[in-house]
């Protein structure tokens, strides 16, 4: 390989990509586990790098749910900041069971019809899971939006998939920080299950100044 092929090749998919991607991405989170504001825009951060990463890694659906995260944090961190029309907190709830029967069944038909999109007209790897991946993650992050707890749900899920998928494209750092995220959704959960067990102690018509 020539010096300019070697530079072209680091300039399409440098070395220091996948661990900055990685380390804003789990600030991100770590902010989503204590369900502070701040999530939304380190979370915009770690989507465009890990945009870039998945693009040079041929995980399509990966590109496109980072695209999604992107407008949906933007959409994410207004609705964190306004609730019933006021600019307070949006307390963290639980899903309603109907809208659960409803996503699940939808997600996994999105999944099949986006993942043979993808077999049939791109040279994407493992199209079928990473469409799943894809359904998983959107589910997850209209949950995060809305404050629901069962987003951390969808997240475990998710990140189980994402471990083994990313490890066979040899995405190895990537598949150690999203082990890591894995051991976090069930930490969020309960967090986020303790403070929802707590806020039901407060009245309904108080307010909360936005986390730190």
């Amino acid at each position: 390989m020539t010096f300019t092929e070697t530079l072209h090749e680091l300039c399409r998919n440098p070395p220091w990509l996948e661990i900055v991607a990685n380390t804003v991405n789990l600030i991100a989170i770590a902010l989503a586990t204590r369900n502070s504001i701040h999530t939304w825009w380190t979370g915009i951060a770690g989507c465009a790098l890990f945009g870039w990463l998945f693009f040079t890694a041929r995980l399509y659906a990966d590109v496109t749910l980072q695209v999604f995260f992107i407008a949906t944090s933007a959409l994410g961190w207004w609705h964190w900041l306004h609730h019933r029309g006021r600019r307070i907190e949006r307390p963290i709830t639980r899903s309603d069971p109907s809208e659960l029967f409803v996503t699940i069944p939808l997600g996994a038909l999105a999944s099949i019809g986006y993942g043979w999109l993808l077999h049939r007209f791109t040279d994407a790897y493992a199209p079928f899971i990473d469409s799943a991946v894809l359904a998983l993650s959107v589910a997850a992050q209209l949950l995060l939006m809305r404050r629901k707890l069962e987003t951390w749900i969808f997240w475990f899920v998710a990140n189980t998939v994402m471990v083994f998928l990313f490890a066979s494209r040899e995405l190895w750092i990537t598949a150690f920080f999203y082990t890591l995220f894995w051991i976090n959704a069930p930490i969020g959960f309960f967090r986020w299950r303790r403070e929802l067990l707590g806020d039901s102690l407060i009245p309904s018509d108080s307010s909360t100044e936005p986390s730190p």
